[in-house]
């Protein structure tokens, strides 16, 4: 194996060197240019067990995709004055402006995800629809095995 700096053949242990940004692997001489990178300690199974305390890891679940609802504005007001509150009071329940309220009512805003659930709590209706329920296996190589960029985006030609 050679040195990616002079070009010598390396004696003994190839060195993992951090240059400007870049890996690579120098002579002991060279390496003197940037900062040497260390090996990870390799972790039996055993002692990884134990600091684990035996215990596996789950992977941690793909968080669900909601949307609002296009009559989300009309959901709203028929709610708020259901329960015959102002503009006002129903800001202070879930501690945003009226101006806010009167946006969203409006039309002129859509709630985020956040502001939906708060307007979901405090007027027990529904504003979110999930869109998509992803598992790891939608994600699993055997679906996108052989995928090609050009498979998953649409390419604009002019």
């Amino acid at each position: 194996m050679r040195c990616e700096i002079c070009g010598k053949s390396i004696t003994g242990k190839p060195l993992k060197t951090k240059i400007e940004g870049s890996l690579m692997i120098t002579c002991q001489e060279c390496s003197k240019f940037g900062k040497v990178q260390r090996e990870p300690q390799k972790l039996g199974r055993s002692r990884g067990a134990a600091r684990r305390g035996g215990v596996r890891r789950q992977p941690r679940p793909i968080e669900p995709t909601y949307e609002v609802l296009e009559n989300y504005n009309e959901i709203v007001r028929k709610a708020r004055e259901k329960k015959e509150w102002s503009r006002e009071e129903l800001g202070e329940k879930i501690y945003e402006k009226a101006s806010v309220i009167s946006r969203v009512e409006s039309g002129k805003m859509v709630p985020d995800i956040k502001l939906a659930k708060k307007f979901e709590r405090i007027l027990h209706v529904t504003l979110l629809e999930k869109t998509s329920d992803v598992t790891k296996e939608d994600f699993g190589s055997s679906k996108i095995k052989g995928a090609t960029i050009g498979d998953i985006a649409k390419i604009k030609r002019h």
